[in-house]
């Protein structure tokens, strides 16, 4: 079983992969939320999607697109039931992949990422675009010949028309041809992390889940710096206060020389934070 370190290190570790796994990546964020699963849960998860790939027709890298759209809203959509309603945007499950694949509800994006493991496995052309709002993915060439399918909507295939409107519903920004280029692991992880910290956001009571997501972030290559700052207000929140105020002085430090006024107001907020101590 794993520890939280030694978690946290192979996820560090993953995601500094040439080549991510995003199926570990996503499991490791599960571990998170529940520790006692270990290493079985995730070796568990694999053989699962491996098992879903062994189901699919044997069509080939060179099949149409559409016949793997297809062929993969038939196998997961129809068949194994996966798909999303707006209920699931209010669970913390909807984010974990071992519960998506035991539950067969989830959000977009944690869907989508259950269709792009199974495709690949089974050798499809397969990415996930990362629309606003709405979590896809393209099967074909991204820049040539490709369908687009939300797995959400139980595989259903999308026009780049269809798309702009999902878009625009849950947004109300007009769609970008830059938006359909394929999203990168790291790209989808820290998303998916995004709607766990935005889940424990509305909730004060998991602030636990909250500084977890956003302590994964931070174990990304790339990530907002901004995050340092919101893990040191939880850490303050939750009691800790020098190490949230240590937090607080090194980002001060980050942001000062571009934004003075807002490094000068972080190192107040950290003064007032060591003087919870007294």
């Amino acid at each position: 079983m794993f520890d939280t370190t030694g978690r946290r290190q192979r996820f560090a570790e993953a995601a500094r992969e040439t080549r991510p796994d995003l199926a570990l990546l996503c499991l490791l964020i599960a571990g998170e939320a529940d520790p006692e699963a270990g290493e079985e849960a995730v070796d568990a998860a694999q053989i699962e999607l491996d098992r879903l790939a062994g189901l699919l027709p044997a069509l080939g890298r060179q099949a149409p697109p559409r016949r793997w759209a297809e062929a993969l809203a038939v196998l997961l959509g129809e068949r194994c039931g996966f798909h999303g309603s707006p209920a699931d945007y209010r669970r913390l499950e909807s984010s974990l992949l071992t519960e998506v694949l035991r539950r067969r509800r989830g959000l977009p994006i944690l869907l989508s990422v259950v269709w792009m493991e199974v495709a690949r496995r089974a050798g499809a052309p397969v990415y996930g675009v990362a629309l606003p709002g709405h979590f896809v993915v393209g099967f074909g060439e991204p820049y040539g010949q490709h369908v687009l399918a939300d797995p959400f909507d139980g595989g259903r295939t999308l026009s780049e028309e269809e798309a702009g409107l999902l878009v625009a519903g849950a947004t109300g920004a007009p769609l970008a041809p830059s938006m359909f280029s394929p999203a990168e692991p790291a790209e989808i992880v820290l998303r998916v992390l995004n709607n766990i910290r935005a889940w424990a956001a509305a909730r004060p009571e998991r602030s636990d889940v909250q500084l977890w997501a956003v302590e994964l972030s931070l174990l990304l290559p790339s990530h907002p710096a901004r995050l340092r700052y919101e893990r040191a207000e939880l850490l303050v929140e939750r009691g800790d206060f020098v190490g949230g105020a240590h937090e607080m002085e090194e980002y001060a430090e980050v942001i000062d020389a571009l934004e003075p006024t807002v490094a000068e107001t972080v190192r107040r907020q950290a003064r007032a934070a060591r003087a919870m101590l007294n």
